[in-house]
């Protein structure tokens, strides 16, 4: 059967045993090969590897061996008879091993064979919902948020409209409210990940990320942006990285507190906790807001106000656990035969100190003045006074509540 100029478009019966566990059915197919290229179109059904004669494409050793050949032979024959239309109209000539399948299928299945409106967009929807953890799911639906505010006819593309120049259009309209290459990256490669699975599943044969890269942007910064901090907060991590997120949020709402100092704290007094800083020996103060409040209330300990002493002999075990399971928060992906984890962090460089930095990167925005954030992070010498130091709790304080506002509720 020619097509493509004179290519041979044939068709195969094959059991396709890629996926399948030693003694378990696999899924029976047939083959369409176009210029050595082929697709798999399902029949539907699932035999055994001894059930199966592959020189002869029988069912053998099977009860309804007879009723399952007929089926075959009908099935194969329809499929043959479906090409040959095509190759006399002149149809398929410059069709893909894909795109024929994927047209067989549709008439086959009684669907309209032009379905390609919102192709995309529909396998997006698919592509998301199939993520089991929560937080990647999240993710991808940002990403949809951000594509339909971009695109109002996102809802209708097929996979041939999202070309290379639609990604750039897109990474520029990003832009706009996303300074960071890297935060804009994460939506660029959700969609990135939906063509992969497309390609895999024989969807279709477009690949614009041939063309348009994906480039990481090198940075020695220890800060996020407003945006990847909102990101990161509202991230749905696996559950044994959970208290690992929610003592991230707690350093920053306490000022980024350092970790030996929040690993020492002991009580909460009249609203606020208290400590003389260990790098520096100063008496400081920070007040606890309700966001810092919930979380300590969490996640209380037996002999210092937070558990993570309870469980660790020494800070410096917990801090380096938990900057590991920061920097590796991210997409879970299951991947190959055995499903191997994949993961692709959010921030690969994030750690402890970095809630520090943001808090007053983010106050520096907000024009809160220098000497309140450096009050704020306990900087100075140990010749201030009481009097001072309740003078400039006051607005740090005050500059804690504006922070905190602007990144949770948007508030400035």
């Amino acid at each position: 059967m020619q097509v493509k100029g004179g290519e041979m478009a044939s068709t195969k019966l094959y059991l396709d045993m890629r996926a399948a566990k030693p003694g378990a059915e696999a899924p029976l197919k047939i083959a369409i090969t176009v210029k050595s290229k082929i697709a798999l179109l399902p029949l539907g059904l699932k035999l055994k590897a001894e059930q199966w004669d592959s020189v002869l494409c029988k069912v053998v050793g099977h009860p309804q061996r007879n009723a399952l050949n007929e089926y075959i032979r009908q099935r194969k024959t329809e499929v043959d008879g479906i090409l040959l239309k095509m190759k006399m109209s002149h149809e398929s000539d410059m069709m893909s091993a894909t795109e024929l399948k994927n047209r067989v299928a549709a008439i086959l299945e009684g669907r309209p064979v032009d379905d390609t409106q919102g192709a995309f967009y529909k396998y997006f929807v698919k592509f998301t919902e199939g993520k089991r953890n929560k937080g990647t799911r999240g993710l991808y639906e940002a990403t949809m948020r951000r594509m339909e505010a971009f695109d109002p006819s996102i809802r209708t593309r097929s996979f041939e409209d999202i070309t290379r120049e639609w990604l750039s259009d897109f990474d520029a309209f990003m832009a706009k409210t996303a300074p960071s290459a890297n935060a804009r990256n994460i939506h660029l490669r959700n969609i990135r990940a939906v063509f992969n699975d497309a390609l895999d599943e024989e969807v279709t044969v477009k690949y614009p990320f041939r063309k348009f890269k994906i480039r990481p942007v090198a940075t020695a910064k220890r800060s996020l942006s407003v945006e990847e901090l909102r990101m990161l907060f509202a991230f749905k991590p696996e559950p044994h990285a959970v208290k690992y997120l929610d003592m991230f949020k707690l350093i920053f709402f306490l000022v980024g507190i350092n970790m030996v100092d929040l690993c020492g704290l002991k009580e909460v007094n009249n609203g606020r906790i208290e400590y003389n800083r260990a790098k520096t020996h100063r008496l400081y103060s920070i007040k606890v807001e309700p966001e810092a409040m919930e979380i300590i209330d969490r996640y209380r300990g037996k002999t210092h106000l937070l558990d993570i002493m309870d469980r660790y002999g020494d800070y410096k075990d917990y801090l380096k656990r938990m900057n590991r399971e920061l920097q590796r928060m991210g997409h879970v992906e299951r991947v190959g035969l055995g499903g191997k984890k994949v993961i692709t962090p959010l921030f690969p460089k994030l750690s402890t100190y970095w809630a520090r930095h943001t808090w007053a990167t983010i106050a520096a925005e907000l024009d809160i003045p220098k000497e309140t954030i450096a009050a704020a992070l306990g900087h100075g010498g140990n010749t201030v006074t009481d009097i001072y130091i309740r003078f400039d709790q006051r607005k740090v304080d005050d500059a804690n509540r504006r922070v905190i506002d602007y990144v949770l509720y948007g508030k400035k």
